[in-house]
Order: structure tokens, then sequence, then C-alpha cells
């Protein structure tokens, strides 16, 4: 059984509209925007535009109807993404549309669904807008994983605490594209800290240390104890991390996808290397030809520069950080291999 999707990390994609604002330096180069916006003229990206709802709304239902069949041929359960061309935590989407999404999720059990959003701050708010006097079932719910998508160190300290405060079966990261070092043990990102604390205001204050370096975070308020179940998970349990792809790609530096792995690594978090997009290290280019950007990394940024690698017989010496050779010559070998770690 196939995928209907070619993002290396689910096995559909699910839109229940169309449509978004850019909130960050990584939706500088949107893709879905230029496909619906400046090539097909569907929708109007920004804030105050109207979303479009999509008729695709039976593909889940059929999908959950496969649930055997698929588990029998791949031994696990299928994974939704949604939304790849929008954001379920949309400001601009209106509240009947949300609540139908999460009617359809509670509809289909045997399916992961995977909500990745640009905006977990809306994220508790919304979801319990949506689920509570609607006939539907407490939150969390078992088969919904909670991300978020950070592409550098201040939306990582910002985004973090915010995911971590939202009750999730799973939750994760979409570092894509990745811009910059991010460090996951410097904030209250880090695995083993709670979102809840055992007692009240009155017994005072509690230390916590961060799961990955073992840092000291501070002491923080009691909230009161809410025992962790299967259905909700106090860390962050995936990392998805990738380099941006399409004719305005930036680089994505390979330590900085290094590093992310050793410390996902380091604290037994499954990490997946989705792809590097438009730009390689020297070790994945030996078939290239012609001339190409090649990318040094500089202490003022990304300095740019063309190289004929026909005049070294097609390959070089490791010496620019990168080189531009596009997405599908790059690949997704990263040291020498895939990594395609998925939660349980």
């Amino acid at each position: 059984m196939s995928k209907n999707t070619k993002i290396e990390w689910a096995d559909h994609t699910f839109n229940p509209w169309i449509g978004c604002t850019k909130v960050g330096p990584g939706c500088d180069n949107c893709y879905a925007k230029a496909d619906f916006e400046d090539r097909k003229h569907r929708v109007v990206w920004g804030a105050g535009q109207a979303r479009s709802r999509t008729k695709a709304w039976g593909g889940p239902m059929r999908w959950n109807k496969q649930h055997e069949a698929f588990f029998a041929e791949h031994g696990r359960r299928q994974r939704v993404f949604c939304a790849s061309l929008a954001d379920v935590f949309d400001n601009e989407v209106d509240l009947q549309w949300r609540v139908d999404l999460f009617r359809l999720i509670a509809d289909t059990p045997q399916l992961d669904w995977l909500l990745l959003t640009k905006r977990i701050g809306n994220a508790k708010e919304m979801i319990a807008e949506a689920v509570d006097s609607n006939d539907l079932p407490s939150w969390p719910w078992p088969h919904v994983w909670l991300g978020a998508t950070i592409c550098n160190q201040p939306e990582a300290d910002r985004d973090l605490p915010k995911l971590l405060e939202v009750p999730a079966a799973k939750r994760f990261l979409s570092m894509e594209p990745l811009l910059g070092s991010v460090d996951l043990s410097t904030h209250r990102g880090a695995r083993g800290l709670p979102i809840y604390w055992e007692g009240t205001e009155a017994d005072g204050t509690l230390p916590q240390y961060c799961g990955l370096s073992g840092r000291y975070l501070g002491d923080f308020t009691r909230r009161g104890w809410v025992k962790t179940s299967e259905n909700m998970s106090p860390w962050i349990d995936w990392v998805i991390c990738g380099g941006e792809s399409g004719p305005k790609a930036r680089p994505m530096h390979p330590d900085w996808a290094r590093s992310l792995r050793d410390q996902c690594q380091a604290d037994g978090v499954p990490f997946m290397f989705k792809q590097w997009g438009e730009w390689t290290p020297g070790e994945n280019v030996e078939r290239v030809r012609g001339t190409v950007d090649t990318a040094f990394l500089c202490s003022d940024g990304w300095r740019i520069y063309p190289l004929n690698l026909a005049t070294d017989g097609g390959h070089v010496d490791d010496q620019p950080d990168l080189y531009r050779v596009g997405k599908k010559a790059a690949g997704r070998l990263f040291d020498g291999r895939e990594w395609n770690e998925v939660p349980n």
C-alpha cells in the first residue's frame, strides 16, 4: 500500500483548508504560497484574508478503513500530516471549520494525526474551544501528535515551553528549514522537564533540571499534580530536521543538523533527517558535473561563490561548507546513512 505524499515522515497529507500568513523567517520562501497564491491564484496569503476550504474530507475516513491492511503490510499505523498547505491553529480560520476537523479526527481513531503548527501559542486555547461543548472526547487523544515548527534558537526559546504546556499523546519538532544552530538543553524544551508539578503554590517552588544537560533551570511554581498517562507525554518525543529546497533556498550547515542529532541520541529521542534540500556537503557531490554555487559560513553570514566541478573531475575537497546541487542530487544521506527514526 503506497503513500499519497512525498513527505518522508508521513503516509498521507490532509488539508482541511488552504491558506496561511507568514509568521517567521522559516516562512520566507513558503512553497504553499508560491504554488497556491502566486501560481494557481487560488487563495491570498496574509492576515485578514479568507482561507479556502477543501473538498477532500473523505480521504481520512477511507484511510481509517484501510487500517488493518496497512498494519498487516507495514507493522504500524498510518501517519497523517495535517496541514501542509495551511495551519490548524490559524487565527483566520472559522471556529466551525476547526470543530469539523476535530470531529473528523475523533471519528478516525485508527490513524495517527500529526498536527504541525507555526502558532503553537494558539493550540491550547483553540483545542479546548473546538473540543469542549461539542460532544467530543476529553483531550488529550491517544492518536494525535502535536508538533511545532522551529527554525532557530529564538523560536525554540519562545515556542518549546508553549508546546510542552499543551497535553498531547506525543510532541514533536519540525526543524525545517533549519536556519541556525539550536541547543535544546538551554531552556525548558528539554526532555524530562514535566509540564505539571506535584503540590500547590502554598507548598513553595520546585527546582527543575534539564534532562539533556543536567543544567539547573530554576525553581518553578507548583501547579497541582496531573499524573502522566498513556495519553499524555511530558517531553519532546521526536525531532525532524531538514534543509530548504526551492529556487531561493538558504543553506543549512551540517554542524547545525549534527548537533541536533547528537542531542537526540544522547537522550534517546528519535531523530529523522528529512533532506538536505538544495545544498549538501562535499561527501554527496561525487557525481555532479558543471558549475555549482558553493557556500562558506563566515562570521557575518553565508558567502556564495561559483565553482566548476568539471575541472576537478567531478569532485573537490570539502573546503566549502556546502555545494548547491539541487534537492534530488543532494539526497538524504547524513554522515554516511539515512536517519529515519520515528517514535513507537
